[in-house]
């Protein structure tokens, strides 16, 4: 049950955030191995007059894209592979042929799986409903 927090300069159309989404979604699924049906894909654009980069305005398209997913659910090397697909994908969608901004960020955050949850359970209730269940 990922969530996928993306700010992105300059501005898009509609398409674009559905296109960033969908592709999001699949990285996310493919690498990480989460559900799609409960991965949540919220995306905000900010003009580049908003934007900021060593106090100077941004030249190029520029993003930052956070996931949160439950901690120990992801080695090292997942987590990783998924930093740099995400960013791949982010350069071949915003970049329109240009490299994006140097200071363009994809973060992991893992959470306990205690401190969160979606449906009103958290994914520590989920875990143990899981192992109480008969088989």
């Amino acid at each position: 049950m990922p969530t996928l927090q993306l700010k992105i300069a300059p501005l898009q159309n509609p398409s674009r955030y559905r296109s960033l989404a969908s592709t999001l979604t699949r990285i996310t699924a493919d690498i990480l191995g989460k559900r799609p049906e409960v991965t949540a894909v919220m995306i905000e654009d900010l003009p580049a007059a908003r934007w900021h980069i060593g106090g100077a305005d941004v030249e190029r398209p520029t993003a930052f894209l956070e996931i949160s997913i439950t901690a120990g659910t992801n080695t090292e090397a997942e987590k990783s592979a998924f930093i740099a697909a995400a960013f791949e994908a982010l350069q071949q969608q915003l970049g329109a042929g240009q490299a994006l901004e140097p200071a363009s960020y994809v973060i992991v955050r893992e959470l306990p799986a205690t401190d969160w949850g979606y449906g009103g359970q958290t994914q520590a209730a989920r875990r143990q409903a899981r192992i109480a269940a008969p088989v």
